[in-house]
């Protein structure tokens, strides 16, 4: 480059020699000659500068790319493990879904039939609380049986747009119902893995249909409507969905849809009005239970958001996500209502709810002064799993607990 740019000062010289006259005079041939050595100086004093700085901008350059290069090499990597955290926490919460899913549906008990029956046995009530259901309470009655109904009302897309929606739920009516009288209400949800028909109440030979019928026709319980509903409050309610999120807005659907349509629709002791009514009024003949989800749904729901329309909660093998006892205190510090019972039971060899539902409920009675063990509360635990030999022994033990307070002895 030096050598190019000496050249063309020589070049440019020789040209501006050409064009004008030629001067004899030695000084200012000397003045000319001192005037290109020292302008051939300066250029190359420049040349080495440009090439200098050229060179410390290529150096900087070179770093800032390293540099760069590092840092998105970095974020690229943290992005990458975050991302691949996030499948795997996916993994195992699909993994938990699964499992508990195939654990929900590995049992399915129905009435049984008992051809020996004797007709002329005394209607004596001998159903006890405890770890087996008595073989006459699962007998299929024939005679003075309930009957089950399917039902259609409008819920919201509480999940979504809050958009009107149609939800579905059947309906336990007991012997001899008259739509003059006034019976109690119970509210009773399905796990993760299931809908309203989870619970059986399909067919006349439901489980569920027989204790009652037989816990009724003996004696045991004053009859009373069990309502099964699909607990997810959104459009999306196929129980095949991954979105959880709805079964934790069922609140809203509770207050809003589902109970004003129970009051208006069958005979309850809620006063209905179209022009809005207390739900708080009936609240002592209303309850609410669930397996698995559906506990997680009464403690967090019933408990927590609820207790001003529920006054029976039961829990059977609540989920991993239902809140732990310490928040349910807190929750209840304020409540002006009395908990009438509060009945949790699950299976020791549960490794899905066993340590989630132990913690959200068997402290209580230490935590708050509105549970007493053994007047309106009760943690039963027993060999099981996660399953139904639980929830249906749950449900037998919940349905004699419920609709018999005693108003002297509650908190």
């Amino acid at each position: 480059m030096k050598k190019k740019v000496i050249w063309e000062l020589i070049m440019t010289m020789g040209l501006l020699s050409a064009c004008t006259k030629p001067d004899t005079n030695s000084d200012t041939n000397s003045v000319v000659e001192e005037s290109m050595i020292e302008s051939t100086a300066n250029n190359e004093s420049g040349s080495e500068e440009i090439e200098t700085s050229e060179t410390e901008n290529t150096v900087v350059k070179t770093q800032t790319e390293d540099i760069s290069d590092e840092a998105v090499s970095t974020v690229t990597s943290e992005n990458q493990e975050d991302h691949e955290q996030q499948q795997n926490q996916q993994s195992s919460t699909d993994n938990a879904y699964a499992e508990a899913i195939a654990e929900e549906t590995s049992v399915s008990e129905e009435a049984t039939e008992n051809t020996d029956v004797d007709s002329s046995e005394e209607r004596t009530p001998t159903a006890e609380i405890g770890e087996h259901v008595l073989p006459k309470y699962t007998n299929l009655r024939t005679d003075e049986a309930g009957t089950i109904e399917h039902i259609s009302y409008t819920g919201h897309d509480y999940a979504g747009d809050g958009s009107e929606i149609t939800k579905e739920a059947n309906v336990y009516l007991p012997p001899n119902y008259d739509p003059e009288k006034k019976y109690n209400l119970m509210i009773l949800l399905h796990g993760i893995g299931g809908d309203e028909d989870e619970w059986g109440l399909t067919k006349n030979t439901s489980r569920v249909k027989a204790i009652m019928d037989n816990l009724t026709y003996y004696g045991d319980i004053e009859p009373f409507i069990v309502v099964t509903p699909n607990g997810r409050a959104g459009a999306d309610n196929k129980k095949d969905t991954s979105q959880i999120d709805s079964f934790y807005k069922f609140g809203e659907e509770l207050r809003n849809d589902l109970i004003p349509y129970m009051d208006s629709h069958y005979s309850t002791y809620g006063e209905y009005s179209e022009d809005g009514y207390d739900l708080s009024a009936a609240r002592a003949h209303r309850a609410i239970a669930g397996l698995s989800m559906g506990g997680m749904q009464t403690i967090n729901i019933g408990l927590g958001e609820c207790n001003d329309i529920f006054g029976y909660f039961g829990a059977f093998s609540a989920a991993p996500t239902s809140n732990p006892a310490t928040k349910t205190a807190s929750l209840l510090e304020s409540c002006e209502y009395p908990i009438y019972y509060f009945y949790n039971i699950c299976g020791l060899q549960d490794r899905i709810a066993y340590q989630s539902s132990s913690a959200a409920a068997k402290s209580l009675p230490a935590l708050s002064d509105k549970f007493t063990d053994g007047e309106n509360f009760m943690w039963q635990e027993m060999n099981g799993g996660h399953d139904f030999h639980i929830w249906y022994q749950g449900f037998y033990n919940f349905a004699q607990i419920a609709f018999k307070h005693d108003d002297e002895n509650i908190h």
